[in-house]
């Protein structure tokens, strides 16, 4: 087992690509997938991934991006030997060329990627006796796995010759020794189905699983109410209510806001109303998302809504979300622009949960004024 450098494949390559347990990860895998089908075309690839996007990774090996997958964070007592079945199936009796850890700073893919024995692995793994960390190598597109800095201007100026943005897909490509083109990067194509409801015309996400990234309630109690003078549907989309309490820092305030609007109909709660790829086609079906730094922002971005992220990051993006590391680039996507000049979540790499300054300033620096100005350009109900 080696690292890899780059080396051609045969045109029948085995390679396990290692996916995450979160959705915005498995979205920006996306490139690197469909990137590998195309410079390999009769390669055979397996996705080790999580329950959590099976509908997605189904969806992609019935496009024939994928040959096969398997979820590496089955809750299961028989996990062990599940994985070793999937394993031996995967191969069909050859050998794996190449594993590419997408999920480096987990530990268990660490281990996955080296038990797996392949030839070659990108991305982090232990050696193949698992007793310490496989060597990141000299190569610009190996070594820079080893930085901290991802998000930083200082990180890109580093690579400049390598690297043309902080973007985590592009990154993703190049570690595999992959060169995106612009197209692959800006317009993910992820798989929707039609969700069992008629859409509404704006959906909203308001809740993360860091409370950094929280706008206040009162602000989107603004934007709805402003929806519900113009006749605009608006949905309340995110996990089942118990979840978004218990994961995604709701706390009473998605049911305050919801009981708000509650005689008038203005706010249709439908979370936990669909599966993830119901929630993408239901995104495909709106005419706008706005939401926070969130998996329903790069699902929305990826099926070619009009999205708004609202961050809490000023126009040099420093603030509460790496927007450089983690903000798509699709052309229909805008983000908010916050008056604030904070770096506490920069100077914690944003491994905080909540907000470290005395005040949340950055996100209360995003006014519900950018959000009304961003809905009134789109023009949702046609009036002018």
């Amino acid at each position: 087992m080696q690292r890899y450098n780059g080396q051609e494949l045969r045109p029948k390559a085995h390679i396990a690509v290692i996916g995450s347990c979160k959705v915005g990860n498995f979205v920006v895998t996306l490139p690197l997938l469909r990137a590998l089908k195309r410079k390999y075309p009769a390669a055979n690839i397996h996705f080790w991934g999580s329950e959590a996007t099976r509908d997605f990774e189904l969806a992609l090996c019935d496009e024939g991006v994928l040959r096969s997958r398997i979820s590496w964070d089955l809750d299961d007592s028989n996990q062990f030997q599940l994985l070793a079945k999937a394993a031996a199936d995967q191969s069909d009796g050859g050998p794996l060329d190449l594993v590419i850890n997408c999920d480096g700073f987990n530990p268990l893919t660490q281990v996955l990627s080296s038990w797996l024995r392949p030839t070659w692995v990108a991305g982090a793994s232990l050696t193949a006796n698992c007793r310490k960390e496989l060597s990141w190598g000299n190569h610009p597109y190996q070594k820079f796995l080893a930085d901290p800095d991802w998000d930083s201007v200082e990180f890109l100026n580093r690579y400049y010759d390598y690297f043309q943005s902080n973007y985590i897909a592009e990154l993703l490509c190049k570690l595999a020794f992959i060169e995106p083109s612009y197209k692959e990067l800006s317009e993910i194509q992820l798989p929707w189905v039609t969700p069992p409801f008629q859409v509404p015309q704006l959906l909203i996400h308001c809740t993360t699983t860091r409370a950094a990234k929280i706008w206040p309630f009162k602000n989107w109690e603004t934007v709805v109410r402003w929806c519900a003078n113009q006749k605009i549907s608006v949905g309340l989309v995110g996990a089942p209510p118990a979840r978004q309490t218990a994961e995604y820092h709701a706390g009473a305030e998605e049911e305050l806001l919801l009981a708000a609007f509650k005689n008038e109909a203005a706010l249709i709660d439908l979370r936990g109303s669909t599966s993830l790829i119901e929630l993408a086609g239901a995104c495909r079906h709106a005419k706008a998302v706005v939401s926070v730094d969130a998996g329903p922002l790069h699902i929305a971005a990826a099926v070619g809504t009009p999205v708004l992220a609202i961050v809490g990051n000023n126009k040099n993006g420093l603030g509460a979300s790496p927007i450089r590391l983690w903000m798509p680039r699709a052309e229909q996507l805008a983000r908010t622009v916050s008056s604030a000049n904070c770096s506490g979540c920069e100077d914690q790499r944003y491994r905080n949960d909540a907000c470290v300054a005395e005040s949340h300033q950055c996100m209360d620096g995003v006014e519900p004024e950018q959000v009304l100005h961003w809905l009134k350009s789109l023009n949702l109900n046609g009036n002018s």
